[in-house]
């Protein structure tokens, strides 16, 4: 009765709109949520409102690290197909590692870790704009920890 061509898919919907940005805020926020735990923690007048603040600072922390585990696996999982991997087949293992330090960064307040998962993504995202023939640059984030990401160098209007 009908004639449907054959349909492929690249993804659960191919909108062709992956950027890990979104991962770079999260990283970039995690930095910054260690230094902010760390400041309250060494002080040693703690009262309520410092204690709630820790709690908050401590919430939002882990809830960028699940966004980095969340947004890391859907472009990992419904972006890198054939010929992507083939390219680049470390980049298994380098999704893998990105999932344990933002494990690391849920569990624990040391900032090198935050800090490596940065640079983690930032591989990430190099290799995500290679794959689409992008070039890259590395800027310093304009707002604290001012670390430095990757962004593509985008097209002038």
């Amino acid at each position: 009765m009908f004639k449907i061509n054959t349909v492929q898919a690249h993804c659960d919907i191919p909108c062709k709109v992956y950027d890990p940005s979104v991962i770079q805020y999260s990283a970039l926020s995690i930095v910054r949520f260690m230094d902010l735990i760390n400041d309250e923690i060494k002080d040693s007048d703690m009262n309520y409102n410092r204690i709630a603040q820790l709690s908050r600072l401590v919430t939002v922390k882990e809830q960028h690290a699940k966004e980095v585990k969340a947004e890391i696996a859907t472009i990992w999982g419904d972006y890198f197909k054939e010929p992507q991997i083939s390219k680049h087949p470390e980049i298994h293992e380098l999704v893998h590692s990105i999932m344990q330090l933002a494990s690391k960064c849920k569990q624990e307040i040391n900032r090198e870790h935050g800090v490596e998962l940065l640079k983690k993504i930032n591989k990430f995202t190099e290799i995500f704009w290679e794959t689409k023939n992008i070039e890259t640059e590395k800027k310093y984030a304009p707002y604290p920890p001012e670390l430095v990401i990757v962004c593509p160098k985008l097209k002038s209007v």
